[in-house]
């Protein structure tokens, strides 16, 4: 399935036609992951890697997605007291989001999130909330500008209830 994005771009799964080589995000890690190892993970069903497309075929950024959990006891009490006693409930880990650094500064970042957003409430499997692993501080910024809350025992893990996302598409 093909999700139309803004004008000149659209989202898709990962697949053979698309070219990683040329991918530069401007962290090594991230990359490296887009090249050598998304494309195993989604055929072995690990995580799926979704990427933005641009007109020209090329990839302006990606994002994958796979089941995690949280544990009850990490959540903000005000959060716990409304849940079932269940010690690990379940959610949906965005393992990685990145965009093409020549396509920084066009909300193309919030374009993906917000594509994994959707992608994620209208799964038929049960998820209590969407987790992101921050990797710096600007990345953490991002996250909680979109009300993402810290687990405090989770470094810079954060969270966000798939009731919010929910009332963000009504």
């Amino acid at each position: 399935m093909t999700a139309a994005g803004p004008a000149g771009y659209r989202i898709e799964p990962l697949g053979e036609r698309h070219d990683r080589e040329t991918f530069s995000c401007g962290v090594g890690t991230l990359d490296r992951y887009f090249r050598t190892q998304a494309g195993q993970d989604s055929r072995k069903r690990v995580a799926s890697c979704f990427v933005l497309v641009a007109d020209d075929g090329s990839v302006a950024g990606y994002y994958t997605l796979s089941a995690t959990s949280i544990a009850l006891a990490d959540l903000p009490p005000v959060l716990m007291k409304k849940l079932p006693r269940y010690p690990l409930l379940p959610a949906t880990l965005m393992g990685r989001l990145a965009v093409d650094e020549r396509r920084r500064g066009h909300g193309l970042g919030e374009l993906l999130l917000f594509d994994a957003f959707s992608r994620t409430l209208r799964s038929e499997i049960a998820s209590y909330a969407f987790v992101v692993d921050a990797k710096d501080d600007i990345a953490q910024a991002f996250y909680e500008r979109y009300r993402f809350i810290r687990l405090p025992s989770a470094g810079r893990r954060l969270f966000l209830p798939l009731a919010e996302i929910a009332d963000l598409f009504a």
